[in-house]
């Protein structure tokens, strides 16, 4: 250490003095303080990890890799992955403890018990995890989704009117629109040869299509033209799952040096610029007209997304800024296609697999819509579907689009069993393993509708199903994604007999959503009139 002092004090050419000596006792006081400080920063945070170790020792703990990884790697993104959480919900059907590496626990919760008191605590409390959601902050900014605090409030507050149901109304005629171009597609593919398709591809082109058409009144014929916009927002999702599993590039200074970085910027810009462009010519022709004048131009016609955005006012009177609302429109681009597509993609699976609901629903639409002059769906239908929202709950319950939602309570949360999650860890709360909970729902892996029977379900739990998730923080797009899946389903199966294709197995795969390994492939085969012989839809 002197000699190192005697270089530096060379170097400000100071003198053999006894301020010379006085300088050099200065400085090594410093860094002892330093030095001290530290270690008491260490000190504590051991002390911390210490104390929250013991208080985690009353949730049980799978064995672990090795002291080191913990579980790290235990758990897969794969069907064998899936298989796994069964197994362990199947020993641990409250909770456990999961270790990321030797300093990191995460607590799984598994039921209901466990999952009410985080997910119904207040959202300043129950905050959401950047753990698990920060990868998205480049892309969503803002939104919903990733917000916490006072802004998460204010914008929940103001948002909320844009799913009433008197709003989502008029959506019921772009999914029928939708859905009609994705038939009309399935029949042409059907007729060249092409007997089975994707579910996945062709649902999730269809379901950002009428997004597009409910967002933005913007048609981009994507379910049957490229268009750079959704191109940019599927390659998004792909990125993001991949950054998951690569360690390093957790990393955002080195993400951005790789080429997945690199396209990663590209596909948000491309995204952030046609929102941007959209939510600034609206809010130039607002300011042009007027308010009035505004709202007056728009009667008779579809209110979209950032209508109800560019009017929406807090209780003070404040608008949402453009950043705001832009952050707002890309959220829900994201949570309303990959979501509703793969509860739709799975609902056909299921009934693919059991020809004898699918008949059921299939009857149960035709007498729906025996009197009607169109195979046109209306909203008061949708009400109208008992068995059919039978299985598409049943479905939800056995494939979830989102196996998974993260908190980290600011404070400690008490159990009902007496047992106590200290703030500031990470609770993963498993909605597939909630779902598949033998403890809740008896033969969890068997495909019942009749479970939703009213009769049967009124003595579950509340927190039984979530596929929306729960609380303060469920999603608010929920009645939207319900009345879309009713009309796809209704207006596919009444068009459409589904079949397996066994020659492709299929093999669950978590990512940002439930999906299938290599896509989910269903035979198709058209009932009734074509399409083509109706009446085009008119486009938005």
């Amino acid at each position: 250490m002197l000699p190192l002092m005697d270089w530096v004090l060379e170097l400000l050419s100071m003198e053999r003095t006894p301020f010379r000596a006085y300088t050099v006792s200065a400085l090594l006081l410093v860094l002892l303080a330093l030095l001290f400080r530290t270690l008491l920063q260490l000190g504590s945070s051991w002390h911390r990890y210490y104390v929250n170790c013991r208080r985690l020792r009353c949730f049980p703990e799978p064995p672990r890799r090795n002291w080191l990884l913990g579980h790290l790697g235990m758990g897969q993104n794969t069907e064998e992955g899936m298989q796994s959480v069964d197994e362990l919900v199947g020993r641990y059907s409250h909770s456990c403890l999961w270790w990321f590496g030797p300093w990191f626990p995460i607590l799984r919760l598994f039921h209901p018990e466990a999952v009410k008191p985080v997910l119904l605590e207040s959202a300043a409390i129950a905050r959401k995890d950047y753990v698990f959601y920060g990868f998205l902050k480049p892309w969503l900014g803002d939104g919903l989704l990733l917000s916490n605090g006072p802004k998460w409030v204010r914008h929940r507050r103001m948002l909320t009117p844009a799913f009433h149901f008197d709003i989502l109304k008029p959506y019921v005629k772009i999914f029928n629109q939708s859905t009609d171009i994705m038939h009309a597609k399935w029949r042409r593919l059907v007729a060249s040869g092409s007997t089975s398709l994707d579910m996945f591809e062709q649902v999730s082109l269809m379901t950002l299509d009428g997004l597009q058409k409910c967002v933005f009144s913007y048609n981009s014929n994507c379910q049957e033209t490229p268009s750079d916009y959704i191109a940019a927002i599927v390659e998004l999702s792909s990125l993001v799952v991949r950054r998951q599993h690569r360690l390093l590039l957790h990393c955002d200074f080195l993400y951005r040096l790789t080429p997945d970085g690199r396209r990663f910027q590209r596909a948000c810009d491309t995204v952030h610029r046609f929102t941007a462009d959209v939510v600034q010519r609206r809010h130039q022709a607002l300011n042009r007209l007027g308010r009035e004048a505004w709202l007056k131009s728009k009667q008779g016609k579809t209110v979209d997304f950032i209508d109800i955005l560019l009017l929406a006012k807090d209780e003070d009177g404040q608008d949402l800024s453009d950043e705001d609302i832009a952050a707002e429109a890309d959220t829900f681009m994201f949570e309303g296609h990959d979501t509703t597509a793969s509860g739709l993609s799975w609902v056909l699976y299921n009934l693919a697999c059991h020809p004898e609901y699918q008949e059921r629903c299939r009857e149960e639409i035709k007498d729906l819509m025996r009197d009607k002059e169109s195979e046109e769906m209306e909203w008061e239908d949708l009400s109208q579907m008992p068995f059919s929202t039978m299985c598409i709950k049943e479905s939800l319950r056995l494939h979830p689009p989102v196996t998974a939602v993260s908190r980290r309570c600011t404070e400690d949360i008490k159990l009902p069993n007496g047992h106590v999650i200290p703030k500031g860890n990470i609770c993963l709360i498993s909605i597939y393993g909630t779902h598949h909970n033998p403890a809740v729902w008896p033969e969890p892996q068997v495909y019942n509708p009749h479970r939703f029977d009213p009769e049967n379900s009124k003595n579950q739990p509340p927190l039984a199903f979530m596929p929306f998730s729960a609380g303060p923080r469920n999603c608010i797009g929920q009645n939207f994604a319900m009345a879309e899946m009713k009309v796809v389903l209704a207006l596919t199966l009444l068009r459409f007999a589904v079949r397996l294709d066994e020659s492709r197995p299929v093999r669950r795969k978590p990512e940002l959503i439930l999906r299938s390994e290599n896509g989910l492939w269903l035979h198709l085969e058209p009932l009734g009139p074509s399409c083509e012989s109706r009446p085009p839809a008119p486009r938005s």
